[in-house]
């Protein structure tokens, strides 16, 4: 298990950007939680098996139909124990 901080750039905020992404954590099964921050970017923890998170980011780098994914920063962080993936406000 290895565990991510995202810092995801673009057109992301307004349009369901977040939802997309717990949409996509569902499906991958990873855990964690995602919420916009102050200056119009969104941030997450994702944690899970390495494959698996690499085939999420992949899917969140692409975005939903109304976003516009500029930039995935990826940090590494210690594994905290996450049971399932929220959205944060």
């Amino acid at each position: 298990m290895v565990q991510y901080h995202l810092a995801i750039t673009g057109k992301v905020q307004g349009v369901g950007f977040r939802y997309f992404v717990q949409m996509k954590a569902m499906e991958y099964n990873v855990h964690g939680w995602v919420k916009n921050r102050d200056n119009g970017s969104v941030e997450a923890v994702i944690s899970g098996p390495k494959e698996t998170l690499d085939l999420f980011i992949a899917d969140i780098k692409k975005g939903n139909r109304f976003a516009a994914v500029q930039n995935v920063e990826i940090t590494e962080q210690q594994a905290e124990t996450f049971r399932s993936f929220s959205i944060r406000y």
